[in-house]
C-alpha cells in the first residue's frame, strides 16, 4: 500500500507519472540527473546520470532496466540529457533565479 503519510489512492484510478531531477552543486561544476518513472506512487525504473544506466527498482523496471540499457542508441540520448537539459536550463534561469535570492530571514512561530 501507500506510505503512512500519503493519503491512499482513489480506487480505480492509476497514475503514470515520470519526473525529472537536476541536482547542482556549486553551479554547473558537479551535476546530477536522475528521471524517476512511477506508477501508483511507486518507482518502478530511474535513470541516475552518476550510475550512468537504468536501474531496476521493482521486477518490472529490472526487465525494462535491461531493456533500455541494452540500447545503445537510448542510452546516449539519456545520458546526453544531464547536459541538454541540465547543463541548458541552468545556463537560461540563472540570471533570472540568482537576481531574485532574498537573505534569509529569521523564522516566526504561529
Amino acid at each position: 500500500g501507500a506510505p503512512p503519510h500519503l493519503p491512499p489512492a482513489h480506487p480505480g484510478v492509476f497514475q503514470e507519472m515520470v519526473k525529472s531531477e537536476c541536482h547542482f552543486t556549486n553551479g554547473t561544476a558537479r551535476v546530477r540527473f536522475v528521471k524517476r518513472f512511477i506508477y501508483n506512487r511507486r518507482q518502478y525504473v530511474h535513470f541516475d546520470s552518476d550510475v550512468g544506466r537504468f536501474v531496476g527498482d521493482t521486477p518490472h523496471g529490472e526487465r525494462l532496466a535491461r531493456r533500455w540499457n541494452s540500447d545503445p542508441e537510448w542510452m546516449e540520448h539519456r545520458r546526453a540529457a544531464l547536459d541538454r537539459h541540465c547543463r541548458h536550463n541552468y545556463e537560461l534561469c540563472t540570471p533570472f533565479l540568482v537576481g531574485r535570492r532574498v537573505p534569509p530571514s529569521p523564522s516566526q512561530s504561529l
